[in-house]
């Protein structure tokens, strides 16, 4: 699709790049969303900004590669029912996206602004877009929709879930998902926190989701409450977006003392207890007045760090073992951290958590950056002679996670790569699993990722699916 891009073509000169902010000082008493959400005219501003290049970076660095220009051009027009319609079919997510997808490494890094002038705000043009429509009474157009008979279970209600339940209703297909928490949205609900995305946000796009057809069976856990054998006798397919959990510890001494804990649980816990919704697995874990030390460099360990600051901790650090040039997570969350009152603790090495009945420190060695490793990355190399102890009354471990696919699976036919990944067939990310009716996308098949590379897996299957039954 193609729109006709408005007569100023200069108005990126005029104009700046815009992304309001609350103070630091007034966010961090709180866990609401941080920006400033634009309204018509600063809207209509921003995407007026966009030089309608011919050959988009934007789009192409897009994972779900959205019509980005043309999307943008619609709102300049003021034309937002249309934009959403755009936005909403190629993106099972936008809004979500808008707020949590890291744009200065995806679109807004590749835009043509974003050397000296600054790239179009196209996250926040993305996220005004759907919610100021919904506002409107938007719903997507399902109008030509014929109804095929076929019927998939999703188990996992996660964004690779959402997306491929989105494509399947959308080509008449029943969608049916399954998932163990009393919520949709996975980790976006639950391990998320409310100051990177409101959670009304989700449960608006479940409304959305169930008026286009897809049914949602929560607190069901397949394997437990439910079998595979019954989903592949009720379904003409299942898809598997379960996401990754395993966290990887640091394998050093000490990370059994109390006070040390895994991100994930964390992160999880404080969501709960915002949400008023109970502890489930994971219990509530309180950093108030504590000396808390945070382990890892992406945007897991950005949010923990920013999350005990909201708590009230005494004083949170940051301890990675690169330097702040090579760390994995979004610039956009480091500088977050830093204003709202992180400290970092760069080329540090963990060796040993150190304490007698609990956590009192984190000994660490400091590190100068080497060769690159098998993925490019310089690997850190420790300094002999540099050790240090640094203080610390609790240890969030954040290194990621791993894959961990129910070992049930085996018996229907599902293959894994070493590493726990289920494989897919075919060249790139298909969706088909080695049994020819169950299909997988998101983190347990290319491992841990972004969530806009989960809907695109999603996806994805989906339309291995509709291939498979001939649709």
């Amino acid at each position: 699709m193609s729109v006709a891009k408005p007569d100023n073509n200069f108005k990126f000169l005029t104009s700046e790049r815009s992304l309001d902010k609350q103070a630091a000082p007034d966010r961090v008493t709180h866990f609401n969303e941080i920006y400033v959400p634009f309204d018509e005219q600063s809207a209509a501003d921003q995407s007026g900004r966009c030089l309608g290049c011919g050959n988009p970076y934007c789009e192409w660095k897009c994972p779900v590669h959205n019509f980005i220009p043309d999307w943008l051009a619609l709102v300049e027009e003021g034309r937002l029912m249309e934009a959403a319609e755009l936005s909403n079919r190629t993106n099972s997510l936008p809004e979500i996206c808008g707020r949590i997808c890291p744009q200065d490494r995806l679109c807004e890094g590749a835009c043509t602004l974003n050397d000296g002038l600054g790239a179009v705000t196209i996250g926040s043009v993305e996220k005004y877009i759907t919610d100021t429509a919904l506002k409107q009474g938007w719903q997507p157009d399902l109008s030509d929709v014929v109804p095929t008979g076929k019927r998939m279970a999703i188990i996992g209600a996660g964004p690779a879930g959402l997306g491929c339940a989105d494509i399947l209703a959308r080509n008449g297909v029943e969608a049916v998902v399954y998932d163990r928490y009393d919520e949709i949205g996975g980790l976006l609900m639950f391990g998320i926190p409310g100051f990177k995305l409101d959670k009304d946000v989700i449960t608006l796009r479940r409304k959305v989701f169930e008026n286009m057809g897809i049914k949602f069976q929560l607190n069901t856990e397949v394997g437990k409450d439910i079998s595979m054998e019954q989903l592949l006798d009720k379904y003409d397919g299942v898809f598997l977006g379960m996401g990754t959990y395993k966290f990887v510890d640091g394998g050093f001494p000490g990370e059994g003392l109390p006070g040390v804990y895994p991100a994930l649980p964390y992160l999880i816990g404080n969501v709960r207890e915002q949400l008023s919704m109970g502890a489930a697995d994971s219990p509530f874990i309180d950093m108030k007045d504590k000396n808390v030390l945070v382990l890892g460099g992406g945007d897991t360990a950005m949010d923990c760090n920013r999350t005990a600051i909201r708590q009230g901790a005494r004083s949170v650090s940051c301890v990675y073992r690169r330097d702040e040039a090579n760390m994995p997570g979004s610039r956009a969350e480091l500088v977050n951290a830093k204003e709202e009152g992180v400290e970092f603790l760069w080329n540090r090495q963990p060796l040993e958590i150190v304490g007698d009945d609990k956590v009192e420190g984190l000994k660490v060695v400091r590190t100068e950056l080497g060769p690159a490793d098998l993925n490019g990355r310089r690997s850190p190399q420790p300094i002999p002679g540099s050790e240090e102890i640094i203080a610390a009354d609790a240890v969030l471990v954040a290194f990621g996670f791993r894959p961990n696919p129910p070992h049930w699976l085996e018996q229907f036919g599902v293959e894994f790569h070493k590493d726990g990944r289920v494989k897919v067939q075919g060249t790139g990310s298909v969706g088909q699993t080695s049994n020819p009716r169950i299909f997988a996308g998101g983190d347990m098949s290319r491992g841990s990722d972004l969530v806009v590379t989960a809907v695109h897996d999603g996806r994805n299957a989906a339309y291995a699916f509709l291939d498979s039954m001939d649709l």
